[in-house]
């Protein structure tokens, strides 16, 4: 029988405190495992509440790395702010606007090899090519169906929400938020979402390639995707209650899944991309995070945004981000995870 469980919790303080207690029967420190293959390591709410260039530091939906390796967060708000590769500390911001000079809902960002920042928007939706200096410089084709209603079968707010390309540049990815008017669900009763892909060209831009179903859980939207060097992809799900943010992590693998580019309705039928569940983030540890409204975890604030930092021995560390909706209530808070594949 181990000492720290043969004695009493009340005689083992006082023998620890004598001396007298083996180390290694004092309580070890909390795990920082929200699972057997993912750990939380730490989070920040530095740049909760700040402004830079004008520009309030918030609102975020993505992270991408820059070509200079500084860091970007997009604001669903029409911005874009810098931050310091290393002290994570906001540097500058730019707002963004479309060809009209209207403002978008941005959501999806992806860096490209030229420093070209590739933006979604979740207002028709749109892909769209800005410069460094933030000015538009394109679209990307967009399939009818995909279009919010009249024009097409989504639902306003529920649309290209994430963006990620593939390690190497040649393949993009945008997932749907939500489903379209008339998908159904999958053979487990799983709503099935869209995910658009698109194929780099010798000339820089993209062509429409193959979609595909992606089956979330139920109630669950999807905030972010970001494509891993194999083909599959990681995958945040959420959903908002009265109790609090639910987030989970997931891994998923698209290489079989069919093509629906003209499936005009999914169901049963449809193969869909398959998913394992790598952590659901309401059993991280809270690291004695303070939470401003209700949450089922104190950590947890409303998460939207995720990017890869680095790769070694089969782990990926992830930063995540949360959006705060420039309310009081909630928190523009970071995330380092390590993500053992």
């Amino acid at each position: 029988m181990r000492l720290a469980t043969a004695i009493p919790a009340a005689l083992a303080a006082v023998l620890l405190a004598a001396g007298t207690l083996p180390a290694a029967a004092a309580a070890a420190p909390p795990s920082p495992a929200c699972s057997p293959r993912v750990s939380i390591d730490r989070y920040s709410d530095a740049l909760d509440k700040r402004s830079v260039d004008g520009l309030y530091v918030g609102n975020f939906s993505a992270l991408a790395h820059d070509t200079d390796g500084d860091l970007l967060a997009l604001s669903d708000r029409s911005a874009l702010v810098t931050l310091d590769g290393r002290t994570r500390e906001p540097v500058r911001g730019i707002p963004l606007a479309d060809e009209d000079g209207k403002p978008l809902d941005s959501e999806g960002l992806v860096v490209e090899k030229n420093g070209d920042r590739l933006i979604t928007s979740e207002t028709e939706p749109s892909v769209r090519r800005y410069d460094r200096a933030g000015k538009p410089a394109g679209r990307l084709p967009v399939p009818d169906g995909l279009r919010v209603a009249p024009a097409g079968r989504a639902t306003a707010n529920q649309t290209f929400e994430g963006l990620t390309a593939s390690p190497g540049g040649r393949t993009l990815t945008a997932s749907m938020e939500g489903p379209l008017a008339g998908d159904g669900t999958d053979a487990q009763g799983r709503p099935l979402h869209r995910f658009q892909t698109w194929q780099r060209q010798p000339d820089g831009g993209y062509a429409l390639g193959r979609q595909y179903a992606y089956p979330a859980g139920q109630g669950m939207t999807i905030p972010e995707i970001t494509a891993l060097s194999d083909g599959r992809l990681l995958v945040l799900e959420r959903k908002f209650e009265p109790q609090g943010n639910t987030i989970r992590l997931y891994l998923a693998d698209p290489r079989h899944a069919d093509d629906t580019r003209d499936t005009e309705k999914l169901g049963a039928a449809t193969r869909p991309a398959t998913k394992t569940l790598l952590a659901d983030l309401t059993q991280c540890p809270s690291l004695g995070a303070p939470a401003r409204q209700p949450q089922i975890n104190p950590l947890l604030d409303n998460i939207e945004g995720m990017t890869v930092l680095g790769r070694a021995h089969g782990r990926l560390h992830l930063l995540l981000v949360s959006d705060d909706n420039q309310r009081e209530q909630q928190i523009t808070r970071l995330y380092d995870m390590t993500v053992r594949l």
